[in-house]
């Protein structure tokens, strides 16, 4: 009996499994460290690596594109149907700083094999969610007899993502030719859990502000003077009192301006998942769930907008008493931001909510990190879908749908490039990414190989 294409792919995979490993583990030995600069050169090297490996692999473009810093990895592959769409995968080479005293088992950046999971620092962020391609798409040529794939196949694999990619949006604008997608392709995230394979369909913004009030030139006697003049202590906590309502909601006015509320549909899917609040809260370390009335807790951190106390200080914090009336206080929140907010807007927001409770006689600071944009797509988009159906070929399963809480570079490719972002990832929470003994599921990491292998067929028809 003849293969079909499906298990064509699975078997192409296993004959290549090995291999597949060896090279991966070669690369996850370079500690591809941006944050630290004596990593600078392994950072180098590790861009370098790639670029040759892809060239291995088949790219016939692979190309080192530098930034003022870490180098970034692009590759491109043209099908030879000139009508075929574009894709843009998108990842990162570089890893989080990791030591054997930090509580690994073993050297972080000399991998192991152990029941089934490879160990090791980048194995699963991200260095093993990109290599997966590589495997991917040889297997999509070997089961469909092409000799390039089904879509004009591009890769823009970034060198500074664990530092906050500073220089990715200059990166994108500056290449945006070169870069031109019909849709990119996240895979810099995950599933659900082992046994529940998802999608993922956006993830929040970011906008960070610190707020500090200055009152007496100096700290005071309390008792000279206190009840006399303002306390900048006092007015910071009344700052951070006024931040929500009895219910929750953020109460700067036109804070929610534009929110892309859910969908009863977005709704009745995430209450298909495997979810245990008592499990959730274990591992949140918290003894009870709250925030915004109305909304389940997976809602609350996927889908709504959020301000949160990152840190709050001012005046005296030794033992003992001292009684004054501290010179400046201050505080640091972050704002988690959903699909139709703007981050201008939201910073403009609360720069007028901070500065119109500040009393007189209260100088003030407020200043905003740079922002991180919302990315969201519509689940009935056609891309999407065609993500899903190759998700679901290889696991054998239904498809369930996440979104993520936190925060990425997403949002600026598809600001940029106009094309919509689709997440693709086969990691899972117990991978332990930036901890101590990150792994990734060696049996995953294949899934993740045939959903690859299956996806460029599924996209050159969804797009089209």
């Amino acid at each position: 009996m003849s293969e079909t294409p499906d298990s064509a792919v699975r078997t192409y995979t296993e004959q290549h499994r090995a291999a597949f490993l060896d090279d991966l583990a070669e690369w996850l030995r370079i500690p591809s460290v941006s944050a630290q600069p004596e990593h600078d050169g392994d950072v180098r090297r590790s861009a370098e690596w790639l670029s040759a490996k892809l060239g291995e692999t088949g790219f016939p473009v692979t190309e080192i594109w530098e930034t003022p810093g870490a180098p970034a990895v692009f590759a491109e592959w043209p099908s030879e149907d000139p009508d075929a769409p574009t894709v843009l995968v998108y990842g990162h080479h570089d890893v989080q700083p990791a030591a054997r005293e930090d509580g690994w088992s073993t050297d972080p950046f000399e991998p192991v094999i152990r029941d089934g999971r490879m160990y090791g620092r980048g194995a699963a962020d991200d260095k093993g969610q990109v290599f997966f391609h590589t495997l991917g798409v040889r297997a999509h040529l070997a089961a469909t007899g092409r000799t390039t794939p089904a879509v004009h196949l591009k890769l823009l694999i970034e060198g500074e993502e664990e530092s906050g990619s500073p220089n990715f949006r200059a990166l994108a604008e500056k290449h945006a030719d070169r870069l031109a997608a019909d849709a990119v392709i996240v895979s810099d995230t995950g599933m659900w859990d082992e046994d529940t394979p998802t999608v993922c369909t956006g993830m929040r913004g970011l906008a960070e502000c610190e707020i500090e009030l200055y009152g007496p030139a100096q700290d005071i006697h309390s008792g000279s003077f206190g009840g006399a003049v303002p306390n900048p202590a006092t007015e910071i906590s009344r700052l951070v009192a006024a931040l929500h309502d009895e219910d929750g909601r953020v109460a700067i006015p036109g804070f929610y301006d534009g929110v892309t509320d859910l969908t009863d549909t977005e709704r009745a899917l995430f209450a298909e998942l495997p979810f245990d609040e008592a499990t959730w809260l274990r591992t949140a370390k918290s003894g009870a769930a709250s925030g915004e009335a109305g909304y389940s807790t997976l809602e609350r951190v996927w889908a709504r907008p959020t301000a949160e106390v990152n840190g709050i200080g001012g005046g005296y914090q030794g033992a003992g008493s001292k009684t004054i009336i501290p010179s400046s206080a201050l505080v640091k929140i972050s704002f988690r931001l959903v699909d139709g907010q703007d981050p201008d807007r939201v910073q403009e927001a609360v720069r007028a909510w901070a500065e119109s409770r500040v009393p007189a006689g209260v100088r003030h600071r407020i200043a905003f990190q740079p922002a991180t944009r919302p990315c969201l797509t519509p689940l009935d988009h056609p891309a999407l879908q065609a993500v899903a159906r190759a998700m679901g070929r290889a696991f054998g399963k239904k498809i369930l749908f996440t979104r993520e809480g936190g925060s990425g570079p997403a949002a600026d490719l598809r600001d940029v490039l106009g094309a919509p972002v689709l997440f693709l990832g086969i990691s899972v929470p117990s991978d332990g990414w930036h901890a101590p003994d990150e792994k990734v599921e060696l049996d995953l990491l294949l899934k993740g190989v045939e959903t690859t292998a299956h996806l460029w067929g599924e996209l050159a028809t969804a797009l089209r």
